[in-house]
């Protein structure tokens, strides 16, 4: 058994559990989903609920593809793109420390997808059983390309903060 087939397995799986467990927390967790909705239009997105099935959606199908190593790129672009809304928005204006809120911890879950695009997802996947090859710079230039593309064109569509007062100012 090859070592780097298990490391790129564990990095997938784990990767792919914790992000189908952060859909899954924004839509039946807590607040459920008005709850995530009343969070993401506090960041100053507009229409929260979209914004909130959005997360969902793409939090739980991402997870699920990296999961079974399917379309291995393109899910690593959904959970780059997902990290980078979480830490333009929620997490930098705290610092880099994530005990204080700060974007320490999806800096590390976007660039290891970024990693695993660049690696490939490894012989026990559905890409390399279907003969998708899609790694090193391509794989990495994809994930990142659609992940860059797709967080600019939500911030710009849909990204209104409120104007700051002169009490928040000072």
């Amino acid at each position: 058994m090859d070592a780097e087939v298990v490391a790129l397995l564990l990095v997938r799986a784990v990767l792919g559990v914790t992000m189908i467990a952060h859909g899954v927390n924004h839509w039946v967790g807590g607040g459920r989903i008005d709850g995530t909705a009343r969070w993401f239009s506090g960041l100053g997105l507009r229409h929260g609920r979209v914004q909130a099935w959005a997360s969902v959606v793409t939090e739980i199908g991402a997870g699920a593809l990296l999961v079974i190593g399917f379309l291995t790129p393109l899910a690593c672009a959904a959970v780059i793109s997902v990290m980078l809304v979480a830490g333009i928005l929620a997490h930098r204006p705290n610092g880099f420390f994530v005990f204080k809120e700060g974007y320490e911890y999806v800096l590390v879950l976007a660039v290891v997808s970024l990693a695993l695009a660049l690696l490939g997802p490894g012989n026990w996947s559905v890409d390399d059983a279907a003969g998708i090859v899609l790694d090193g710079w391509a794989g990495g230039g994809v994930a990142l390309g659609v992940a860059a593309v797709a967080t600019a064109g939500l911030l710009a569509t849909f990204w209104r903060p409120e104007p700051k007062t002169v009490e928040q100012q000072v």
